[in-house]
């Protein structure tokens, strides 16, 4: 244990390494990170008006660190004394997902089935160029550069792949 010297304020001398011990202390036990660094500072602020109560009986960490589990403590009976609190737009968002029409969910998940599998029959080509399309967010240009082709060719393929696509979704239905 530190002795110090009784004119001089205890709090004075901290140093940036035990300033962290409490941070990691009240980090260990505080999820939110705003709500972490608030506390740290109440703790210092806390000790700071209560350092005439410091008796050298522990280490100024042990002191600091019951300072703050007690501001810990104070600050989840606050939050969980709070009304739950529900934002009418997260509201609105459940009602909505509560209410989705589950008989269109499949019937968008069937029709996904029958493109993967028209998809499956077409010749390597069309599928590399449909592929590349949409990894390019449907940009020929770009779709022309990754490709290594002119941007007319990849105009004509995607054409010609869309309206095969088309017939061989009709027929696996």
């Amino acid at each position: 244990m530190i002795d110090y010297p009784a004119d001089t304020s205890v709090l004075r001398q901290l140093d940036h390494q035990l300033m962290q011990k409490v941070r990691l202390f009240i980090k260990a036990r505080v999820a939110n990170l705003d709500d972490s660094e608030d506390l740290l500072q109440a703790t210092f602020l806390e000790a700071l008006r209560n350092e005439h109560k410091f008796r050298n009986d522990s280490s100024l960490l042990t002191w600091l660190c019951g300072i703050a589990l007690n501001l810990i403590r104070s600050h989840f009976r606050r939050l969980y004394k709070q009304p739950f609190h529900e934002d009418l737009q997260d509201r609105e968002v459940l009602d909505m997902a509560d209410s989705r029409d589950l008989v269109a969910d499949v019937g968008r998940f069937r029709e996904l089935e029958r493109v993967a599998q028209a998809l499956e029959g077409m010749p390597t080509y069309m599928q590399e160029v449909i592929r590349v399309a949409m990894e390019t967010g449907g940009n020929y240009l770009d779709t022309s550069v990754q490709l290594g082709v002119p941007i007319g060719t990849v105009r004509s393929r995607l054409s010609r792949a869309r309206v095969l696509l088309r017939q061989k979704v009709r027929n696996v239905e």
